[in-house]
């Protein structure tokens, strides 16, 4: 997606403002005065709140894609693989205020929709290859069912956000899913796995 320069910083300072505090909360008032700029520079772009939350997930998922795929690249093997990606996504969580997926799911069906395809076709086939690798190279038990374990991992991940069973003030979120996924490797890795957990270590500020 091409964007003007004002296009770019509005999609920017609106997800800075969602991040913190929500979508619900926000006006388009709110954005203006964050970015300090005028409603009419806004709708000249965006005609509603409705269209910048859609623009703004869209890209927003786009560029998780293409983290992913880096990801992989760069990657030594599965464990480390996984744990980049945990990292990274204990870093994108505390950004935000959990209460974005609510909002999402709520108010914003048809975005909500996109972000649950990108999740159970892309991050849900990431995690499948991610099992499949680590079993042929003797790093994950072989007996592991990779689909069902899959689906363990994704729902484990949303686990986390949720703030009934880790509110907010009483849980870092980013180390909530490290714990989480502490957990979850040393439930499917072998000997040869479970040594080379130790290698690698994960940001849980």
């Amino acid at each position: 997606m091409k964007l003007t320069s004002t296009e770019d910083r509005i999609l920017n300072g609106a997800r800075e403002l969602f991040f913190k505090q929500g979508i619900r909360s926000i006006t388009m008032d709110d954005i203006a005065e964050h970015l300090a700029i005028s409603k009419k520079t806004i709708y000249t772009h965006y005609k509603d709140k409705d269209l910048i939350v859609k623009s703004m997930f869209h890209i927003l998922i786009e560029q998780e894609h293409e983290r992913m795929h880096q990801i992989r690249k760069i990657s030594e093997n599965p464990i480390d693989e996984i744990m980049r990606l945990m990292e990274h996504l204990g870093s994108f969580i505390s950004q935000f205020n959990p209460a974005v997926f609510y909002d999402l799911q709520k108010f914003y069906p048809l975005v909500w929709a996109e972000f649950r395809v990108f999740r159970e076709k892309e991050v849900m086939g990431f995690v499948e290859d991610n099992l499949r690798k680590g079993v042929k190279l003797e790093l994950y038990r072989k007996e592991i069912k990779i689909k069902i374990i899959a689906r363990l991992r994704i729902e484990m991940i949303y686990l986390g956000f949720d703030t009934d069973v880790f509110p907010i003030n009483q849980y870092n979120h980013a180390q909530v899913q490290v714990a989480l996924l502490d957990h979850f490797l040393h439930g499917i890795v072998t000997l040869k796995g479970n040594k080379m957990i130790s290698k690698y270590t994960l940001n849980t500020k």
